[in-house]
C-alpha cells in the first residue's frame, strides 16, 4: 500500500470484500462471522499490516476516557422533545465527577450508523449510552457483538439482554387511567407512541389492563398510534374525534403529543376538562405551561440519564459485572386538564 497512511478498518473491509461490521466482529472475536469471511479478513489484515487502535495502544492504556451518547433521532426531535435534554443533563452530571468526556452522536441515516460502527470498532470510545430504543434497531445488537460496554435508556423488549434503565411505564399509564375513571369518565381513549418502541407498548398495556380490570372496553378503535411529536398528537386527536365524537377522555403517551391533542380539541371547540379530560406522560415543562396546565405522569428523566451513565462507568471498569436492569418509579401529577 503506497504512502505512509496507516490502514484503517475501511481499507481492510474493502480489501477483504466485506462490510466494516464484519471486520470489527473478527477483531473482537465474535462468533457471528462465517469461516470464509473470517479467513478473508485475516488475510487482508496480514497483507495490509493492519493494527487495530486498541491493540496499537496496548490494551492497558487503550482507555479513551470518553463515552458516546447515541440518539437515533433527527435534530428537530432533539430540539422539540424536553426528554432528551433532561437525559443529557443527567448523564453530564454523573460524568462531571469523573474525567470522562461525553460525545453526543446523532444517528439519522446509514452513513452515520457506519461512522459510529467504525468509531466503536476502532475503540475511539470506551462505551455507549443509547437513548430512544426502537425494537428492530440493529445498533444495540451491533454494539453487543462488538463487546463494547453499552447501556440503554429504555429497552428493545422485556427480554432485553443489555443493561438498561427505564421508568415504570405500565404503572404510570395505569395511574393515569385510574384517575380518569375516578373522575367519572366513560370513554377513555389513548394516543400511543410508535409501537416499535417498548416504552409505547408498555404505556398502552397499562392503559388496556386498567380499563379491562375496571370492566370497561379497551378495544383497538379507542387507540390511535402516533410518533411522539406535537403534529402526531394533533392528527391522532382529530382521528379519534372522527371515530368517537362522544369520547370524554384521552390518555396521551407523552406531553409533546398531548400539546398537539389540546390544540386540536380547542380547534374543534371542545372544552378541557369540561368535555374531554386529558392526561399526558413525562411531566415536562410543556405540562406546566400548556393551556390548561396538563395532568401528567412524572418520570424521573434526569435520574434515568444519571443512572445509565453510572452503570456504564461500572461496566467499563469491570466488564465481568452482571448486567443491570433498573426500573424507576413514576407518579401522577394532577393539574387542571383532568
Amino acid at each position: 500500500m503506497g504512502g505512509s497512511q496507516r490502514p484503517t478498518i475501511k481499507t481492510v473491509a474493502a480489501r477483504a470484500g466485506v462490510g466494516r461490521t464484519t471486520v470489527s466482529r473478527v477483531i473482537n472475536g465474535s462468533e457471528l462471522v462465517s469461516d470464509k469471511a473470517k479467513a478473508a479478513v485475516l488475510a487482508a489484515i496480514a497483507e495490509l499490516n493492519y493494527v487495530p487502535n486498541s491493540v496499537a495502544r496496548g490494551l492497558v492504556t487503550s482507555r479513551t476516557n470518553s463515552v458516546a451518547l447515541v440518539i437515533p433521532e433527527s435534530e428537530s426531535r432533539l430540539g422539540s422533545e424536553p426528554y432528551f435534554s433532561a437525559v443529557i443533563r443527567g448523564v453530564s452530571t454523573a460524568l462531571a465527577k469523573t474525567r470522562t468526556q461525553l460525545q453526543l452522536v446523532l444517528v439519522r441515516d446509514q452513513a452515520e450508523r457506519d461512522q459510529l460502527t467504525e468509531s466503536v470498532a476502532e475503540r475511539r470510545v470506551d462505551g455507549v449510552l443509547l437513548v430512544s430504543v426502537h425494537e428492530h434497531d440493529p445498533l444495540p445488537g451491533l454494539l453487543e457483538d462488538m463487546g463494547l460496554p453499552t447501556v440503554l435508556a429504555g429497552r428493545r423488549s422485556p427480554a432485553e439482554s443489555l443493561s438498561h434503565v427505564h421508568s415504570d411505564n405500565a404503572g404510570g399509564a395505569a395511574a393515569a387511567v385510574r384517575h380518569l375513571l375516578a373522575r367519572g369518565r366513560r370513554t377513555i381513549t389513548t394516543i400511543s407512541g410508535p409501537l416499535d418502541m417498548d416504552v409505547a407498548r408498555s404505556r398502552l398495556q397499562g392503559w388496556r389492563e386498567t380499563l379491562e380490570k375496571a370492566g370497561h372496553e379497551a378495544t383497538e378503535h379507542l387507540v390511535v398510534s402516533a410518533d411522539f411529536t406535537e403534529e402526531g398528537g394533533e392528527t391522532a386527536m382529530r382521528s379519534l374525534l372522527e371515530q368517537l365524537p362522544t369520547l370524554d377522555a384521552v390518555f396521551v403517551a407523552s406531553d409533546v403529543m398531548a400539546a398537539g391533542a389540546l390544540a386540536e380539541l380547542r380547534r374543534q371547540g371542545r372544552s378541557v376538562p369540561g368535555d374531554v379530560s386529558v392526561v399526558g406522560f413525562d411531566d415536562s415543562i410543556i405540562a406546566r405551561h400548556s393551556n390548561p396546565p396538563l395532568t401528567s405522569v412524572r418520570q424521573p428523566i434526569e435520574e434515568i440519564g444519571n443512572t445509565i451513565a453510572r452503570i456504564l462507568l461500572e461496566e467499563i471498569s469491570n466488564p465481568e459485572e452482571p448486567r443491570q436492569h433498573v426500573v424507576l418509579p413514576t407518579e401522577l401529577v394532577v393539574r387542571e386538564s383532568s
